[in-house]
Order: structure tokens, then sequence, then C-alpha cells
């Protein structure tokens, strides 16, 4: 394979000699099970909570260090082997990576462990000439 070229192809084999073949497609499938498992809530709740998304955000400086942590351990390598402006900036997609990830996994386990609320049961009407004295008041 001709590494001048910039394909899928040659990233996917990058990353495989970087973390092996066994882990990259490990990691691959358990991203992919984490996206598929954000649309499943998604869909399921309809909408997102805000709640749930600021805490999820409150999760991302610890994935995009333990991104970078767990990539320069997996390659024997450390910040002093940084050379130029590439491995800065790999570096950078690696963290976003991680904190994207941590956030997507935060929000969905807390989707899964704490349901929607239900909206409040609706009132029986009443019948006419009945009318509570709050729905008087309200013009309800």
């Amino acid at each position: 394979m001709d590494m001048q070229e910039f394909t899928l192809g040659v990233m996917i084999a990058v990353f495989e000699e970087m973390f092996g073949r066994t882990l990259f497609w490990t990691m691959t499938g358990v991203a992919a099970a984490i996206t598929a498992a954000w649309i499943f809530v998604l869909i399921r709740d309809r909408h997102v909570s805000w709640r749930k998304f600021l805490l999820a955000q409150l999760s991302m400086p610890v994935g995009a260090v333990a991104a970078v942590w767990f990539v320069l351990a997996r390659t024997g390598s450390g910040l002093r082997h940084m050379g130029g402006p590439i491995d800065w900036l790999v570096m950078l997609g690696v963290a976003a990576a991680g904190a994207v990830g941590l956030a997507l996994l935060v929000y969905v386990v807390q989707s899964l462990i704490w349901r929607p609320r239900a909206s409040a049961p609706q009132r029986a009407p009443t019948a006419p000439g009945k009318e509570t004295r709050t729905q008087v008041l309200t013009g309800a």
C-alpha cells in the first residue's frame, strides 16, 4: 500500500499498526455500539434532555485526558516524542474523540438508568356546572 495516498484504507492500516488489529476493531465496535445506543435513546425519548446533556458535558475533560493517556501508553510514546504540528493535531483529534465519546456514553447511561418522566395525567372532564374553583379562576 502506498503511504503517499491519504485514503480510508491507509488510515485503517495505520491504526491497526498502532493499536493492533484486535484492539482497533474492538474500539471501533465499542464506539459504534455507544453511537447506536445514543441514537436509540434519542428516538425513544423523542428529545434531548438538556440536564443529562449538561452532566455529560462535565465528563468531557476526563474523556479527553483518558483518550490521550491511552494512546500515549498504548503506543509507548510520550509528549516529549511529539515532533511536528501534525503530531499535536492528531493528539487534539484524539482528545476531541475521547471527550465526545465519554459524553455520549454518560448521556446514554443516564438515559437508560433514569427514564424520562411521564407527563402529568390528564384530569377527567367535569360535568357542566360542576367546575372546580381552580377551573373557574383559570378559565380552564
